[in-house]
């Protein structure tokens, strides 16, 4: 089902469907960069180039190479040098949102929290008993 959306790129009032997520004259401009992009790609001096090299020499912006990255347009097992930042710390990856240091330090920190929480009812469930002590054994 589609409804009227703005572009995320120009602001322009488009359309929006689950296969378009921009207007018509923005995904143009997209596919002309994806074509300079991995024109300068295929060539086989150019396939261990960086995003910095490719901007360099196409004039593309990191982000956009980014994007074709995450989107699967530039597939990494054919251009091994490139990825896109992580989400936490800006590491360069190649699959996900977050780098493998990030996820092990959340999952960390996750476990850390969940042994609190443990602790914590544990000690809430203990406070309801009372012990007495027998004045009789002395």
């Amino acid at each position: 089902m589609s409804e009227v959306a703005n572009c995320p790129s120009c602001n322009q009032l488009f359309m929006k469907t689950a296969f378009r997520s921009m207007c018509d004259s923005c995904r143009k401009e997209e596919d002309r960069q994806f074509d300079l992009v991995y024109s300068f790609m295929r060539k086989r001096e150019n396939r261990m180039a960086t995003s910095h090299q490719i901007t360099d020499a196409t004039g593309v912006t990191e982000e956009m190479i980014f994007r074709f990255v995450k989107q699967g347009r530039l597939q990494i097992t054919k251009f091994p040098n490139l990825g896109y930042p992580c989400d936490q710390c800006g590491a360069l990856i190649s699959q996900g949102k977050i780098c493998d240091g990030c996820r092990n330090s959340l999952q960390r920190d996750l476990t850390s929290l969940a042994d609190q929480e443990k602790k914590e009812e544990s000690r809430r469930s203990n406070r309801g008993a009372y012990h007495t002590k027998n004045f009789n054994e002395s």
